[in-house]
């Protein structure tokens, strides 16, 4: 099942934590041999791979208190351990770990960064 989101642009999307927002690569149409495969058997697979959106800030560590100067001011300053993931890499992640939601009438993926297998860089990609 999809949520779907509406009236919103995609740059105001704020991923939280150690998730990623992917958009899947266009499904294959054909298999290797030539034979036509049927709209539905792209979403019954395990893996899948899309394009990496946004990601979050990353894995949150915990606050470290000083207790040498109690009067002082001590704002939470939360700092994260950062992902390995980027914007723009290729992943291979697991479909049931997964949350689809769609926005704008095209498919999405909420990811775990737990769930990705495998991250592909090209730096020139974007070129």
């Amino acid at each position: 099942m999809a949520i779907d989101i509406s009236s919103a642009d995609i740059s105001k999307f704020i991923i939280i934590g150690d998730r990623v927002l992917i958009k899947p690569k266009s499904a294959q149409e054909r298999t290797t041999s030539g034979l036509f495969l049927p709209p539905g058997v792209q979403e019954k697979e395990n893996i899948q791979a899309g394009y990496i959106i946004k990601t979050g800030p990353g894995y949150p560590i915990p606050a470290v208190s000083e207790i040498d100067e109690p009067w002082k001011d001590k704002g939470e300053e939360v700092r994260y351990v950062p992902l390995q993931a980027k914007t723009g890499d290729l992943a291979v992640f697991l479909q049931k770990n997964a949350y689809e939601i769609e926005f704008n009438k095209e498919k999405y993926f909420i990811v775990p960064h737990s769930a990705i297998l495998l991250l592909i860089r090209d730096e020139g990609l974007f070129e």
